[in-house]
């Protein structure tokens, strides 16, 4: 069945973690309740939602505590660490929900689900991984941590270096069946938190994990693919998509189809540290999309209905 009140709504890093703050789950719950309002109120707009969110900052901070402890307690692999991440910030952004729709007379119980994303194990991008993780090391850090874990370090700049994972496409929601079950029950749920826990299949074990990170706005197209979503909300700290950022003849887009924005792509308009994924994302999802009236919005957190009016926000369409 075609979902045409149903959002996929893909949450920026700016929804729980915000810049100049030390990211304590304090400044987390904070920014999540902000976030809740922005959610309850597209809610109650009429709209069925299916959560997604990033999880950049969380897990960098995860795995510097996997370094700090290191000599004290076992280290956790990292698709182990995506998991823990992805429960907890679910439980946050879920209670935070909970409480505002319950707070407007609504008595939902939004329910987390912690997803896996089947990876291509002949992906390119393990054979040459590029996301930079974690804190930014010297060089002695940088060899001792690659000789001794294995890891590949890059350098960000001249003698600061960062570890760097693959980051393959998402191919299959292992999960799906679980989740559409609840779209189709009405439930209001979070998934694919962080991209989702990467695994990949081999003959020995079958499903395991793997170090990679799963771009969260591929992850989220895919998702509003499968569920034959309308629309895949992107969220973020813009008010709208632009061309030549930051350089004379900047223009703002209300409005993109998918070949203009394959031009642009093409062009290096949207970079791949910023907009570029958002943008990839959202032509995925429209592109591929079974729903006829598939549409992508890309616009601010802080007025995320107004997005979706139309009112601020970028909108992608087939043609």
């Amino acid at each position: 069945m075609v979902q045409d009140s149903l959002i996929v709504v893909a949450l920026g890093g700016n929804a729980i973690s915000r810049e100049n703050e030390e990211g304590n789950v304090n400044q987390q719950f904070a920014n999540s309740r902000r976030t809740a309002v922005a959610l309850a109120d597209l809610i109650f707009s009429g709209h069925r939602l299916v959560i997604t969110h990033g999880n950049g900052p969380q897990i960098g901070n995860f795995l510097v505590r996997n370094e700090a402890a290191a000599g004290v307690i076992y280290a956790l692999p990292m698709e182990v660490a995506v998991a823990h991440v992805q429960g907890g910030m679910g439980f946050m952004i879920g209670q935070t929900l909970t409480n505002e729709l319950a707070r407007r007379g609504r008595k939902d119980i939004v329910t987390t689900i912690v997803t896996t994303i089947l990876l291509d194990a002949e992906d390119p991008s393990f054979k040459n991984p590029t996301k930079p993780i974690g804190r930014v090391m010297d060089q002695a850090d940088a060899q001792r941590f690659g000789w001794n874990e294995g890891w590949s370090m890059k350098e960000v700049s001249p003698g600061k270096f960062r570890r760097v994972v693959p980051s393959p496409m998402p191919r299959q929601i292992m999960e799906l069946s679980t989740i559409s079950r609840c779209v189709e029950a009405g439930d209001i749920i979070i998934t694919c938190g962080g991209g989702g826990i990467p695994v990949i299949r081999d003959r020995e074990h079958g499903l395991r994990g793997t170090a990679a990170v799963i771009d969260k706005d591929l992850a989220s197209a895919l998702l509003a693919r499968e569920l034959r979503a309308k629309t895949l909300m992107i969220l973020t700290a813009v008010d709208r998509v632009a061309i030549n950022f930051g350089k004379p003849g900047q223009r703002e887009l209300e409005r993109m189809t998918v070949v203009e924005a394959r031009r642009w792509m093409a062009e290096g308009q949207f970079p791949a540290g910023s907009m570029g994924p958002k943008v990839q994302a959202a032509i995925e999802f429209v592109e591929h999309s079974s729903n006829e009236k598939a549409e992508a919005v890309i616009g601010p957190l802080d007025h995320a209905a107004d997005a979706l009016a139309g009112k601020i926000g970028t909108r992608m369409t087939r043609t």
